[in-house]
This record gives structure tokens, sequence and C-alpha cells, in this order.
């Protein structure tokens, strides 16, 4: 199985990568929507997250924003909340793949934000960064999650700059197109590349 690793900070387009590969006939793990669907299931998570940061669970329930506000500002506590949950995900994403072997699937995309700090990029035959300028990051976090400017801020601030990707990834993918429609081109020429590379090769 050929497992490609996308990564690179929010609102950087990494959903249309996605995407794409979906359209190439790729399984994909979506580590954001994986956490996401654990903070509902995952009780041990969660109880550790409480543990450490006492109120942000009202009701069994993660107050997202709550928790965003102390880690986001708060460099420490980052990299308390993502020792916690990177253990999870990736005990879940192992079992996704060895699943998805014994499936014969050829082609496996894992789309992680701290793809390279989780070990998960360890996983992986080849690492895509996806980049975008930081004030289109800032507009798509606003419109997609609805939250503030400040907020949105806050969350491109805390994590890697472009500059983290470039030298840490094998190839970059700049989401600087003025459409999305022209980004998802260019995606699939890069993929229909890279995927004959893989096919020829295998």
């Amino acid at each position: 199985m050929f497992i490609i690793g996308i990564t690179g900070g929010t609102g950087s387009g990494k959903t249309t990568v996605l995407g794409v590969l979906k359209e190439f006939g790729a399984r994909v793990i979506d580590c954001d929507a994986l956490y996401h669907d654990m903070l509902e299931t995952n009780r041990a998570m969660l109880g550790e997250i409480e543990a450490r940061f006492p109120g942000v669970i009202q009701n069994g329930v993660l107050d997202r924003k709550a928790l965003g506000r102390i880690v986001f500002a708060d460099e420490k506590a980052l990299a308390d909340l993502n020792a916690i949950t990177h253990r999870y995900v990736v005990e879940e994403v192992d079992r996704l793949l060895a699943q998805w072997r014994e499936e014969n699937v050829s082609v496996a995309a894992i789309d992680a934000i701290a793809l390279i700090e989780s070990g998960l990029g360890e996983r992986c035959d080849v690492l895509i960064g996806v980049t975008a300028p930081e004030e289109v990051r800032v507009r798509r976090i606003m419109e997609r999650d609805g939250v503030s400017e400040e907020y949105a801020r806050m969350r491109v601030a805390a994590q890697k700059p472009a500059s983290f990707f470039i030298e840490n990834c094998d190839c970059v993918l700049e989401s600087n197109a003025p459409t999305s429609d022209e980004f998802r081109q260019r995606c699939r020429a890069f993929f229909t590349e890279m995927l004959s590379k893989m096919n020829q090769t295998a």
C-alpha cells in the first residue's frame, strides 16, 4: 500500500487536496475529523483532557472554543494537549491502515496538521506540505468555523509556519490560486504524475 502524507496548517487547502485524492480512488484518513469523532466516542481521551484542563468539558461535551483559548495562547498547554490526543489518534490510524492492507487497498492518504510531530509521517512513503498565504488562511477559518478574526489569527499563530513544511516535506503544494477550482486542477495534475510514476515502479 502506497501511503501519502498530507500536512499543513488549518485553512491551507488540505481538504481540497484530499478531495482530489478521493477522486483517484485513494482511501483517506482526515485526522482532524477523526479527532473530533473521538471527542464524542473515546471516553479515555476525554478523561485525560479533563484532567489536564479542568472545566473545558461540561456534561461530557468538550467546549472546543474554551479549550482553544487556552492552548492557542500557551505553547506548553498546546504541547500537553497534543501529547494526549496524538497518542489516541495514532492508534486509530494504525488500526485503519492495518485493515486497509488486509483489504488490498493500493493507495491511502493521511491528512494531519501534526503529521510529522506525531510520528505519523514515518508511516508515509511521501510527505506533501500544503501552504497558503496567512491572510487567505485567516479568511478561510473565519468562513468555515464561524469564528472571529482574532480567534482565527490565534489559531494560525499557534501552528507551524510555511517554512516548516517546505523544509520537512518531500514536496509542497501552495494553495494560492485565485479560485479553489484552479487549485483543484493543479492538484489533479500533480497526483496524475505522481501515481503514474508509482505504477511504473510497482
